[in-house]
């Protein structure tokens, strides 16, 4: 089966991903397009909300070139999504609206239960019957799929297909990635990495550390131990994990911890990229 989504042919390759965050602009587009990433996280939590500024910058990732050269219609860097809201604000229009512009994922903030993991599940699934395949946890996203589906270079009915969330769907392409950034999400994780969809979940040790009165120490015993346990957690169900600053000085760091998604600066060096490749074996 040939992926759209690099990140998730990554996981079910049994390497690990690479990626980073950028803004949404032309700019990052054409040098994130370029770069030997498998995806890419455009910051829209942080940033202002501007799904018409996703979507330009969604085009100016497609390189015609690239596209005859690899054979297929897909970005060679998947692009992805963080919205603004967090997960106790429940606000599904927001995944609709950045998976409607066609990116292949939707990474939600500081989830903190299942219920605000649920809620980021459903709200980046079509609804079905409950006699359907697949019903848990219920889709709830608008139906308008001509956008993405012209992104993705395929027909509306093949988007249908290809448009649920990975792993629950063994053929489908997006990524619900859930951060857990609060001692509330540590505490409910047994029951957050139960719920089916959750594709991933990504460690805002940024936030994290703030809570534990150790702002941006990371190294700190208690921020390393609450990291510790999201990994060992996430690995003890089965679901992908990643590291939000990988660099230099941490790589081999959170190479031997095993986190299967590693996000470095936006910046257009590559060296903790390619010096990551060699030490997961990916060359």
């Amino acid at each position: 089966m040939t992926r759209l989504n690099a990140v998730i042919g990554a996981f079910e390759r049994g390497e690990r991903a690479f990626g980073t965050f950028a803004p949404a602009s032309m700019e990052s587009a054409l040098w994130v397009t370029g770069a030997p990433y498998d995806g890419v996280i455009y910051e829209m939590e942080h940033r202002p909300w501007d799904p018409s500024g996703l979507r330009d910058t969604l085009q100016w990732m497609l390189n015609r070139r690239q596209i005859l050269e690899r054979g297929t219609a897909a970005p060679g860097v998947t692009p992805i999504c963080r919205i603004p809201a967090n997960g106790g604000e429940m606000n599904q229009f927001l995944a609709k609206q950045a998976l409607d512009m066609g990116v292949f994922g939707v990474v939600w903030p500081h989830v903190s239960d299942a219920e605000q993991a649920a809620n980021a599940v459903s709200a980046c699934r079509y609804p079905r019957l409950k006699s359907a395949p697949l019903y848990e946890p219920p889709g709830i996203r608008g139906d308008s799929p001509g956008t993405a589906a012209r992104y993705w270079g395929i027909t509306n009915k093949e988007y249908y297909k290809k448009a649920d969330v990975w792993p629950l769907d063994p053929e489908g392409e997006i990524l619900t990635i859930l951060m857990i950034e609060d001692s509330g999400g540590i505490d409910n994780l047994e029951e957050i990495l139960k719920v089916p969809g959750v594709g991933a979940v990504l460690i805002g040790e940024g936030d994290l550390s703030q809570e534990l009165g150790h702002p941006r120490d990371f190294d700190h015993p208690d921020v390393v131990k609450a990291m510790d346990y999201i990994v060992q957690t996430c690995k003890a169900h089965g679901v992908k994990v990643g590291h939000p600053h990988t660099g230099a000085k941490n790589l081999e760091k959170v190479v031997e911890w095993g986190f299967d998604l590693m996000l470095a600066s936006p910046v257009r060096s590559f060296g903790t990229l390619e010096n990551g490749r060699k030490l997961t074996g990916r060359g």
